[in-house]
């Protein structure tokens, strides 16, 4: 079968969790299909990234979104009332690309990732299959309630916009997948209970500890200009790591992640490192202890928590993280913490506690390589782009 997969950015490097999920399902889905690939970008897409792509891909269309673009569509999406994200990933010169793609190729199904890029297809009268990945209509809420003043009013019309358009979005697709039961139920349509979870995976022969020593006690990752992860970092430094130093005079913290926000920068000091883009991130979780991901904002499974449960390190996080887990969190694999004083207090006994340590990064790797195998997600996804649609009335 022949698979067009309309992509919002192009799936490599694996820095965003959206860019990790596209990779591992286009990687997934070659072994059986043909997958054309179509992405948007902003910045040229170098030729190592293409090379990592390229095999599990017959073609590749690499659709330019240049900023200034993207700038001007958020001011028409602010007066046609569509989400301004969506604007910022539509272009009608894309558009028109897509749709000779789509003449050119003609594909079996077309798997498109995130609504942000469904206005290019939702009209195409091929089978199509939409990931909302997270309910971010719910996310959108959040970051709403979190905002200054100023910015409360621009939360909440995106917020509003978001929601009827995931609710509108719907019915333009004939699937639909996401990744956790919780965002599922979050999503603002009549018919949710239709949508298939996939989960994601972890790449377990990249991720998998082979004895390193130690140097860092804490380490808490992620793309570093996104503003949930910036909270969390801003939050694990500031009000965490204090009351930690008092009993740990020496302990070390990694922010590590790409392109870090200036107030994550700002955080650098003798107990914090900020490393920027790393080449492998494997390699700084093989180097710490503990992984805190003291998350508030945002929606959906965190991948961080995977990797570092596959790497044996036992992970301490939020109850809005940490609830797509709850299974494993029942399962003594994943620790989760509602204030800064409970966050001290487990960090400390995982740092003093040996045995405990080793209990909690054992329960955590079993649980991942149990749940989280991206072979086993994706032939859920692949059971649905095979399904024949039922006929619409």
């Amino acid at each position: 079968m022949k698979i067009l997969v309309v992509l919002p950015r192009f799936p490599y490097p694996l820095e965003k969790g959206d860019k990790l999920r596209a990779y591992h399902q286009i990687r997934c889905l070659s072994e059986k299909h043909d997958i054309i690939l179509a992405a948007l970008h902003e910045d040229k897409v170098s030729d190592e990234a293409l090379r990592q792509v390229q095999p599990f891909c017959k073609r590749i269309y690499l659709l330019h979104q240049p900023k200034w673009r993207s700038f001007t569509n958020i001011i028409r999406s602010f007066f046609n009332g569509t989400p301004l994200q969506c604007g910022y990933f539509y272009s009608k010169k894309n558009h028109r690309e897509i749709k000779r793609i789509l003449c050119e190729e003609q594909p079996d199904r077309i798997y498109c990732q995130l609504f942000r890029v469904a206005e290019y297809v939702k009209d195409v009268p091929i089978q199509k299959v939409i990931d909302f990945q997270d309910a971010f209509s719910k996310g959108m809420w959040r970051r709403y309630e979190n905002a200054n003043l100023f910015l409360k009013p621009f939360f909440k019309m995106e917020w509003r916009r978001v929601s009827h358009y995931e609710e509108a979005i719907f019915d333009k697709f004939d699937g639909h997948t996401i990744i956790t039961e919780v965002d599922r139920d979050l999503i603002p349509h009549p018919r949710r209970d239709e949508i298939v979870v996939v989960p994601n995976g972890v790449q377990f022969d990249q991720f998998q500890y082979k004895g390193e020593e130690k140097p860092y006690d804490l380490i808490f990752s992620g793309n570093m200009n996104y503003a949930p992860n910036v909270d969390a970092a801003e939050y694990l430094a500031r009000a965490i790591l204090p009351p930690l130093k008092e009993r740990f005079p020496n302990i070390r913290l990694v922010l590590c992640g790409a392109t870090p926000a200036a107030s994550v920068r700002a955080l650098k000091d003798e107990h914090i490192i900020v490393t920027g883009w790393v080449d492998s991130m494997r390699d700084w979780y093989a180097q710490a202890r503990v992984f805190v991901a003291p998350m508030r904002l945002g929606t959906g499974l965190q991948n961080k928590l995977l990797e570092a449960m596959s790497m044996q390190l036992p992970c301490v996080t939020s109850p809005l993280a940490g609830r797509p887990l709850d299974k494993a969190v029942d399962e003594g694999a994943v620790i989760t913490c509602h204030t800064t004083e409970e966050y001290v207090k487990s960090i400390t006994h995982l740092l003093e506690d040996e045995e405990y340590h080793h209990q909690v990064a054992a329960n955590g790797n079993r649980y991942v390589h149990q749940h989280y195998d991206w072979g086993n997600a994706t032939e859920k996804l692949e059971e649905l782009l095979c399904a024949e649609a039922p006929k619409k009335n």
